[in-house]
């Protein structure tokens, strides 16, 4: 019996590229005759005609199947809407935009055979993106990465392969504040790298703006470690050691030299100073506060308004 290949791609008003991607996954995949495939969208309320032609592809090609989502619950969670329903032996997650070439595919599937359970594409070229973007995301990486007990893999995306047991382990994480690039990290299995040229989108606009990937960034940070706390921690004890200091000194200074503490300028830049530095220190310990105020209503990640499986599958 062949393996069975799931492909999954989530989908955010991306009618524009829909058409090309599934011709040239197409190529792909038909040319891989070793193998069954599952393509399977999930629609994460999207506004446009993004279901309407995923059901046309899925009348046509018994190879498709769909979920389609209440309203739009983000990519992260559309990604576990399909590890929870894809059938396959193993998964490759991939963009609707073409920016992940689908001719990768073959070399993601000889790893797998190879005995590697997830099989990842790192970027050597992010496309055509700001410098100012490249700049913010390395450093987010760098920063991720020095700050966690495990190692985050940097210009490394959504576009890989995953082992079923990889699946099923992804399955087990069920919080709602998701960072799934930090999960694929954390869950651990053997891992092979291939690399590529990242692509421009084929067509439509992305739905990453600035803040939303600052966002992403937040999520990432605060799902993976605690830093930002203890740095709080660590800022509090240098100031308080400061200030302790300062004091001993123009205490000493007055009795000594009697020369009284002046300066209104001075001391409304230090009021200033450790007012900045506690609302800081309140906004970090909010952000952790607020995940867990989300985490403990125990919602569901995402909510399905449809599923339809392929009818060969």
């Amino acid at each position: 019996m062949k393996k069975l290949v799931s492909i999954l791609i989530p989908c955010y008003n991306e009618q524009a590229s829909l058409p090309t991607l599934y011709t040239e996954l197409s190529k792909v995949i038909n040319g891989l005759s070793d193998y069954d495939f599952e393509i399977f969208f999930v629609n994460d309320g999207s506004k446009d005609n993004t279901l309407d032609l995923i059901k046309a592809f899925h009348e046509a090609d018994k190879r498709i199947s769909y979920v389609d989502l209440s309203r739009n619950f983000g990519k992260e969670n559309a990604m576990l809407a399909g590890f929870d329903h894809v059938k396959g032996d193993c998964m490759i997650i991939m963009d609707a935009d073409l920016q992940d070439p689908p001719s990768l595919i073959p070399q993601m599937l000889q790893a797998w055979e190879a005995g590697y359970d997830d099989v990842f594409a790192r970027r050597i070229d992010r496309g055509s993106e700001s410098l100012l973007r490249k700049l913010f995301s390395l450093a987010f990486y760098k920063i991720l990465d020095h700050s966690t007990r495990f190692e985050i893999l940097q210009n490394v995306g959504d576009f890989r392969l995953l082992d079923r047991r990889c699946i099923d382990a992804l399955k087990q994480l069920r919080e709602n504040e998701r960072y799934t690039k930090g999960m694929f990290c954390w869950i651990g299995y053997k891992k092979k790298e291939l690399v590529f040229n990242r692509q421009d989108r084929v067509a439509g606009k992305s739905n990453w703006n600035f803040w939303s990937l600052f966002n992403l960034a937040i999520e990432g940070i605060t799902s993976f470690t605690t830093a930002p706390l203890r740095m709080a921690t660590i800022m509090g004890f240098v100031i308080a050691l400061l200030s302790f200091s300062l004091m001993l000194f123009y205490g000493i200074k007055t009795i000594i030299y009697g020369d009284p503490v002046q300066g209104f300028t001075t001391l409304i830049v230090v009021v200033l100073f450790l007012g900045g530095v506690q609302l800081i220190s309140i906004g970090i310990l909010g952000e952790y506060i607020g995940r867990i105020f989300n985490e403990t209503k125990h919602r569901p990640t995402y909510l399905e308004r449809e599923y339809k499986a392929g009818d060969g599958l």
